[in-house]
């Protein structure tokens, strides 16, 4: 829920106290019938901006606060204070020795927080109008249209899946541990 909530006190301030970005909606009819110009891009993101903050900052801080704690533990490693021992720079020890295995918890995260984006998409969709799967799948399943909340389950568990293998490539990236031998 508290999607939701971020949604709507995006929506409050920046929508309808500050008028920066519109109430709702994928793009503005008015402003752009044809959806082929250029300008009617422009508008797409103007309005997709307020929905793609909410889905970033609702994960944000506790990301950050998950990353800290690991970045933490990896400090207190003694491989980072033999590189310490050894002269290597602060910037080269923490960047080098100690990101890196930090990332690895992130990068798990990362794969299993990949399938949020279409579930909580959902209660995004509904906070600003936007036309969507979410909205779709809740749709169908009021309307017990059963082709369609199959298909609606079949593409979130295949997020799960690509977010999985998304994180399986990345560890090969930041863990050359991982790397398979002979390849």
């Amino acid at each position: 829920m508290p999607t939701f909530w971020l949604g709507l006190v995006l929506l409050l301030v920046f929508a309808q106290r500050l008028r920066w970005f519109p109430i709702g909606g994928a793009i503005d009819p008015v402003l752009c019938p044809r959806i082929d110009s250029p300008y009617c891009v422009l508008n797409f993101l103007w309005h997709l901006a307020l929905p793609a903050l909410t889905l970033g900052l609702v994960g944000a801080a506790a990301t950050a606060r998950y990353q800290r704690t690991a970045m933490l533990e990896v400090i207190r490693q003694d491989y980072v204070r033999t590189a310490r021992a050894k002269g290597l720079g602060e910037r080269r020890v923490l960047l080098v020795h100690a990101l890196r295995n930090a990332l690895l918890p992130f990068i798990t995260l990362l794969g299993l927080s990949f399938p949020f984006l279409l579930t909580g998409a959902v209660l995004i969709e509904n906070v600003f109008s936007w036309p969507g799967m979410g909205q779709l799948a809740v749709q169908a399943i009021s309307e017990r249209d059963y082709p369609v909340v199959t298909a609606a389950a079949l593409v979130a568990s295949g997020m799960v899946v690509l977010g999985n293998l998304l994180a399986d490539v990345m560890y090969v990236g930041a863990d050359p541990r991982i790397r398979v031998p002979g390849a």
